[in-house]
């Protein structure tokens, strides 16, 4: 597999959207399943990398990103209570 490791991260240094590291984070916050797994997008098209299709470092990537991220979305807030 091609080393396209600089499509990971921003120039900001934060991870890039459908990164590895991204991925990961996102499928914590949003409470799915572990499952490794990174996209890829370009001027036309994208595509979906699976697990076994990754490299070990890319692996260790989306485990970051998913054992890294402390977020929870909130999938709705609770009406406020009207007291008469």
């Amino acid at each position: 597999m091609a080393d396209i490791s600089d499509h990971y991260y921003e120039k900001t240094g934060g991870p890039k959207h459908g990164s590895p590291e991204d991925r990961g984070s996102a499928d914590r916050y949003y409470g799915r399943r572990y499952n490794p797994h990174w996209e890829w997008y370009g001027e036309t098209c994208g595509g979906r990398i699976e697990k076994d299709q990754m490299t070990a470092e890319e692996i260790a990537e989306y485990d970051r990103g998913y054992h890294g991220e402390t977020g929870e979305k909130v999938w709705f807030e609770p009406e406020p209570r009207e007291d008469y």
